[in-house]
């Protein structure tokens, strides 16, 4: 049994890997914005096996009650083994070209928050000398494309912080896990047309399981996203800025 802390447990892939950790006897500690939700979760996910299953309502933006929730959720599963952080938003790309303050606001949500989080919990883990840090970022900060770059370059944040605190808490026994979905079918991507390059929630959440029990550095997840975004980081600045992507 893992004691598990998830973040932002209410969102489409933190409640598919949610079931599959209760499923096989976790315990968990849920932190979500609507409580309605995280309360029908938790009883949820008692059903399918959970060893235990609490919950508390989490607001990204207040960064000063951050500590406050880890430190609690910590005390109810008695330690802590693992955590999934997995909270955010896909902001209006022309929205926030017209309105530095909602750009700002959402590289706060997607990064900053995040790494707020990871501050905290980054200290416990190094201390303790064991344990799993896994976040959900996206493939979208690999290369800034014109159609999403306030999204990209907070997830790309993200991404180089996930890589230095990985290279610090290794000599800890520590893995941090940097999750790179591709277009996943959730609410946040209700409006975008489907096709064969999307995945379902539990498709990614069986992938984040799997990588996090076997101590993984980087998930693409489907795995051909690895070769995709090769290909894109590949193309020279010349040429990329010329198209429309």
């Amino acid at each position: 049994m893992q004691k598990i802390l998830i973040i932002g447990a209410t969102s489409a892939i933190a409640e598919a890997a949610a079931r599959r950790f209760a499923q096989r006897g976790d315990a968990l500690i849920l932190l979500a914005r609507d409580g309605e939700r995280l309360a029908a979760l938790c009883a949820d996910l008692a059903i399918r096996g959970a060893a235990q299953c609490g919950g508390a309502r989490f607001d990204a933006g207040a960064t000063e009650s951050h500590a406050g929730l880890i430190a609690e959720a910590v005390a109810a599963l008695g330690g802590l083994d693992a955590v999934l952080i997995a909270h955010g938003t896909l902001p209006d790309q022309q929205a926030c070209q017209a309105d530095a303050a909602l750009a700002l606001r959402e590289i706060g949500t997607n990064a900053l928050s995040v790494i707020n989080l990871l501050t905290e919990l980054a200290n416990r883990f190094e201390a303790q000398r064991h344990g799993c840090i896994a976040v959900i970022g996206s493939v979208a900060g690999d290369r800034g494309r014109q159609s999403n770059y306030v999204y990209g370059s907070a997830k790309g944040m993200l991404a180089i912080f996930l890589q230095g605190l990985r290279n610090r808490l290794h000599k800890a026994g520590v893995t941090v896990l940097t999750i790179k979905p591709g277009f996943v079918d959730t609410p946040m991507t209700a409006a975008f047309p489907k096709g064969p390059l999307w995945a379902t929630p539990d498709q990614v959440a069986g992938a984040i399981v799997q990588a996090m029990d076997q101590g993984r550095s980087v998930l693409y997840t489907p795995f051909f996203w690895r070769a995709i975004m090769l290909m894109i980081r590949s193309i020279p600045e010349a040429i990329f800025k010329k198209l429309s992507l």
